[in-house]
């Protein structure tokens, strides 16, 4: 038997017009309608409170999965180089270069920080170590 056979889609119309109309639910095509998107999950969020077995929770999941597909096509962040990555850490961290010996002498740590020279694979490891991040994050980019 077909499921659709089980939805009555003369009460379903009725009450998804009024649905939709009131929280703008469908796909986001421009910048006011995502901001009306996350507000809405926001509030979603709020009315729910960290209870996993709220009635509204698929909700959220839809909701999200909007704002999650925008957010990945007009949001995206570009990819940070290593030496970017390792720039951010060391202002995070309040580090000096000369806070770096794993990244070798003064004259190497002053190459790679001026983007001169790339990190290896060693120093990749060692700085992901300190910073408890992937080695990915200073490599491959």
């Amino acid at each position: 038997m077909n499921a659709q056979a089980h939805i009555d889609m003369a009460a379903l119309l009725p009450a998804w017009e009024i649905f939709q109309r009131q929280t703008g639910i469908a796909p986001i095509h421009d910048e006011a309608h995502y901001q009306r998107m996350v507000a809405l999950l926001d509030a979603l969020l709020a009315t729910v409170d960290g209870q996993e077995q709220h009635p509204i929770m698929g909700l959220i999941d839809i909701v999200g999965d909007l704002v999650e597909d925008y957010e990945a096509e007009y949001h995206a962040l570009p990819m940070a180089t290593g030496i970017q990555a390792l720039r951010f850490l060391m202002e995070q961290h309040n580090l000096q270069w000369s806070d770096l010996p794993e990244l070798g002498h003064q004259n190497d740590i002053m190459e790679i920080l001026s983007g001169r020279r790339e990190l290896n694979s060693r120093q990749a490891h060692e700085l992901a170590q300190r910073f408890s991040v992937s080695p990915a994050t200073f490599i491959g980019f």
